[in-house]
């Protein structure tokens, strides 16, 4: 069973949580997640089974849309809801046209401090363990990319409120983004929700409740709502072998370059991940093109899944 489940995961449980309870209905021991969406957080997250649980560092990478609720005018020390209050301000003064001005210098590269209540690992504890013992350590700012940033809505008042979308890259923290535009404005902000629209080229509306997940995996009918590991990275460049070297692939052997059948278009450049088929369409890997000191160039399986 080896494939990726898109679950509309629904607020209030973890990520963690959506995994287990997957892996107790399925009994499988392999099942993991491609990016942890906080408990308070709903929408998208990309459940990997079996080999799959083997590319989530390719999920990782891919682009991620969210709405996020704003509340301008109280800023905590979470940067979202569930925190503390550290200030307050009156923000009747703000307008649509105030807040969408400020919008374009949170778009492209910028910098975030990440939150203290992320899970990165700092002093050999995650930064959230630090926080719940009341420890506040300084934390090295990390580049991330905004790739569009729209207002969806604004309601004006003391505590104005606003609705924004996001689509942004790796390592972006949506909390730190609403803090970060309260304190442009002066007056204070924090997420007040957050939803995940979409994972790479999964989106919510095509996604199943976890309900459903759970119904299906109980059943033994996951195959109706998995996508398989080929299906997800279809992005990714494929390269055929022969019958004679799939063998040879499932065990990680390099392949001589010049050993390839004819492909359909030009091989994918040095170092790029590819996926790598047998004659009769299965997945045996993932691998890359490597040139060795001799000069030659060869094949080297990276990621084998023997008999997905």
């Amino acid at each position: 069973m080896d494939g990726v489940l898109n679950v509309n995961k629904p607020a209030g449980p973890t990520s963690h949580d959506i995994v287990a309870g997957i892996r107790r209905a399925a009994r499988l021991k392999r099942v993991g997640h491609g990016g942890t969406l906080d408990p308070a957080a709903s929408g998208v997250l990309l459940v990997c089974l079996g080999n799959a649980t083997r590319i989530v560092e390719y999920l990782m990478d891919w682009r991620k849309s969210y709405r996020a609720g704003l509340v301008l005018g109280a800023e905590t020390d979470t940067e979202d809801q569930t925190g503390r209050i550290l200030r307050e301000a009156d923000c009747s003064h703000l307008t649509r046209e105030t807040l969408e001005a400020v919008l374009p210098r949170f778009t492209g590269r910028i910098s975030q401090v990440p939150p203290m209540v992320s899970a990165l690992h700092q002093k050999g504890r995650r930064l959230y363990e630090l926080a719940r013992s009341g420890e506040i350590v300084e934390r090295a700012p990390r580049s991330v990319e905004i790739y569009s940033l729209r207002l969806l809505s604004f309601e004006p008042g003391a505590k104005a409120k606003a609705v924004l979308e996001v689509e942004c890259s790796r390592g972006t923290y949506v909390r730190t983004l609403c803090a970060d535009i309260g304190r442009a404005l002066d007056c204070g902000a924090h997420m007040s929700s957050l939803v995940r629209l979409a994972v790479g080229r999964f989106r919510l509306e095509d996604a199943v409740s976890l309900e459903t997940a759970e119904e299906k995996a109980a059943a033994g009918r996951l195959s109706d709502i998995l996508h398989t590991i080929d299906e997800v990275l279809d992005e990714m460049p494929p390269v055929g072998v022969l019958e004679a070297d799939v063998e040879r692939v499932t065990n990680g052997v390099m392949i001589p370059a010049d050993r390839l059948p004819r492909q359909t278009g030009e091989l994918p450049t040095t170092g790029e991940p590819i996926r790598i088929h047998a004659p009769d369409g299965r997945l045996l890997a993932i691998g890359r093109f490597r040139h060795l000191p001799s000069g030659e160039t060869v094949l080297k399986p990276d990621k084998v899944f023997a008999g997905s």
